[in-house]
């Protein structure tokens, strides 16, 4: 094997890669429950691998979006969807949640989550910020693979 190929972890280790998949179909299951669209979780897994700067996963995602019926005009401007009103205040609220769990502030703004658990409810919240967690999972196996983009 050369130096320079990473392993592909999924394949090195296929089993947990399996349950990393079972945990992300929970999520959907999780979010369905919470009246969550795929939409939604979509702009989720998009910003937090915009964050991560996880091309595979950029890809996959962008597509997924699309297909979910997120709008091109969305997916151009969520790297500053602060800046803009084109997202509702229920995809504000998943947005923040999921920078706070992509960025990991020292702090989390207590205010700005009860702003987001009020918008979204308590299952809501719990669906978008275990989105956020597996997404940034993914993110990482795909980033130490090296999983190229096709």
């Amino acid at each position: 094997m050369s130096a320079s190929r990473r392993i592909f972890l999924d394949k090195q280790d296929p089993e947990i890669f399996a349950a990393l998949t079972q945990v992300a179909e929970a999520t959907s299951r999780a979010l369905e429950s919470a009246g969550l669209g795929r939409d939604l979780a979509e702009l989720v897994n998009v910003r937090v691998s915009q964050i991560h700067a996880c091309a595979f996963c950029l890809n996959l995602h962008t597509r997924r979006a699309e297909k979910a019926g997120v709008s091109g005009k969305k997916l151009a401007t969520l790297p500053a969807w602060r800046d803009t009103e084109l997202f509702t205040p229920q995809e504000r609220a998943a947005l923040t949640l999921a920078e706070m769990v992509a960025e990991r502030p020292e702090t989390t703004d207590s205010e700005q989550y009860e702003t987001c658990r009020a918008l979204l409810g308590d299952e809501g919240t719990s669906a978008i910020v275990w989105t956020a967690i597996t997404i940034s999972s993914f993110n990482a196996v795909s980033i130490m693979s090296g999983h190229p983009v096709r």
